[in-house]
């Protein structure tokens, strides 16, 4: 199991390196671009074995407690370990990174988006997977400020050189929103780790803030809280999220949506909620404040975009959506209770799995159109995708009621759960107020099913008033889902069902942890 752990979040770094090396003889196959994004398929497809296998591994009948763990001395002066380890937080998480990164190397097999030397493409792509992977294990807090960083230069990369229009615009604003807020990130740990005397998270988790004054733990709470906000996003702090994924290949944009915004609601409830729970319980208000205000705000900018001749791109769109649905992510950590948080887990996978399914969805329409705009997409006949391509039609259809929070699907339980949170906050936060967040999530329920149903009746059955024998876009003919499509999204519907069939299997493993983690360790 540590050897599982350990493979698993260092082997994609070996398998970049590996990338950019000449394939061997008999692995060239027809070219050598060929070759190397078979290299990326294989290595995401070992780490995706080796995921499921620890998660096999794993002793379910006690997820609080961390498993797989190494424990390393890597700077004894600064008391910085290597330290390892997944509980029922963290592994779902691992697993479903490891998923979307298997998915995006096979789909890009395929599907190879425009840009310089594939070679290039798949180590940024690996470099990217093991940072993103070493941010749910480690459990130090220098060590996941790193690899909280070690993600940026390869997005960055990816959108500035395999994306679309604008790409270097979006690229450059995401790295310095990104990169400013890990400053005032790191000025935060370090705060905790010089006051506390260890960066161990575990050790800091059992003690729950006893060592920090009220004063460090504000703002310790301010400086990492805005870090983590701005990579969540959270609204006013998401500006950064639209032009990227506007701009960004399609699998850039699965995992930036998939995995990389998962990483700034981690470190809220990983390192915030037990190691400073008094400031977490004075910034609550506001945080659920602003996460209902950018609920409400995603799902209103979603609406504008949907409406007929605005011109709205899909992507953005769906950019847009996701600073909805974080929003209830942030509320239901805000309550700070068991319900809550579990609400904001289970709708971080929800998410994660949903929305990477859309973003295969309007990268495949991007393709066969050339455009994402929405005004083109429902013009260009009458007869729309329902008419033209059925299957692929089905598909949006399908990952648009997910979205939503359809009962039965995986995006329902965590935006109940997070509002349920809302309904009955943790002792010490103001109910009123929480009750007021929870009118403003429900309400964005609303406006949510509203824009994603505009969607789906414009882009799959077509504006009534365009006919398909005068067709005011492309021609007629249009490509339905492909083989290689069909098995890169196959995995996301069938995950996004069975979490909606049977939450336990998700909540089993997070209710446990969640509780011990409230309790500073103890419970």
């Amino acid at each position: 199991m540590q050897f599982l752990l350990a493979f698993v979040v260092a082997a994609p770094l070996l398998g970049a390196v590996a990338a950019l090396l000449p394939a061997p003889p008999g692995l060239k196959g027809k070219s050598p671009e060929q070759a190397v994004l078979r290299h990326g398929v294989t290595v995401t497809g070992v780490i995706l074995a080796a995921a499921i296998a620890l998660s096999l591994g794993f002793d379910h009948g006690t997820p609080a407690r961390f498993q797989a763990t190494t424990d390393i001395s890597w700077i004894p002066a600064l008391d910085v370990r290597i330290h390892l380890g997944v509980d029922g937080i963290s592994l779902p998480l691992l697993l479903m990174t490891a998923l979307l990164f298997f998915l995006c190397a096979l789909y890009s097999y395929f599907k190879l988006p425009e840009g310089p030397s594939p070679k290039a493409f798949v180590a940024l792509l690996l470099v990217l997977e093991s940072g993103t992977l070493a941010t749910f294990a480690v459990l130090d807090l220098l060590l996941f400020f790193l690899a909280f960083e070690m993600v940026l230069i390869p997005m960055y990369f990816l959108i500035a050189r395999w994306g679309g229009a604008q790409r270097q615009a979006a690229a450059w604003k995401f790295i310095l929103y990104t990169l400013l807020g890990s400053v005032v990130m790191l000025l935060g740990l370090l705060l905790i780790g010089v006051n506390s005397g260890t960066f161990d998270m575990v050790a800091l988790a059992s003690d729950n803030g006893r060592e920090l004054s009220h004063t460090t733990q504000l703002l310790a709470v301010l400086a990492i809280g805005i870090g983590l906000a701005v990579k969540t996003p959270m609204w006013p702090l998401h500006s950064w999220l639209p032009d990227a994924h506007t701009a960004a290949p399609t699998v850039g944009s699965v995992l930036l949506a998939g995995v990389l915004l998962k990483m700034g609601t981690y470190g809220f409830v990983r390192i915030l909620l037990p190691v400073t729970p008094d400031g977490m319980a004075t910034f609550a208000p506001y945080l659920g404040a602003f996460a209902a205000v950018g609920i409400v705000y995603g799902s209103l900018a979603c609406l504008s975009l949907a409406r007929k001749g605005n011109k709205g791109d899909l992507k953005r769109l769906i950019a847009y959506s996701s600073v909805g649905h974080m929003g209830f992510v942030l509320l239901g950590i805000a309550s700070m209770t068991p319900t809550g948080v579990n609400g904001a887990l289970f709708a971080n996978i929800a998410h994660g799995l949903i929305t990477g399914l859309l973003f295969f969805l309007v990268g495949a329409l991007k393709d066969r159109y050339g455009t994402a705009d929405l005004d083109t997409l429902a013009g260009a006949t009458g007869a729309a995708l329902y008419g033209r391509a059925p299957r692929l039609g089905a598909f949006l259809a399908f990952a648009a009621v997910a979205s939503l929070g359809l009962p039965g699907l995986a995006g329902f339980w965590g935006e109940m759960l997070a509002l349920f949170g809302a309904f009955e906050p943790a002792r010490g936060l103001s109910r009123p107020a929480f009750l007021t967040y929870m009118a403003f999530g429900a309400f964005g329920t609303l406006l949510t099913a509203a824009y994603l149903l505009i969607v789906v009746r414009r882009v799959c059955m077509g504006d009534p008033a365009v006919r398909p024998e005068h067709p005011s876009g492309p021609a007629l003919e249009l490509a339905d889902i492909q083989r290689y499509e069909f098995a890169a999204w196959t995995p996301l519907v069938a995950l996004t069902v069975l979490a909606g069939l049977w939450p336990a299997v998700l909540l089993g493993l997070t209710d446990p942890a969640v509780q011990k983690l409230l309790a500073g360790g103890n419970a």
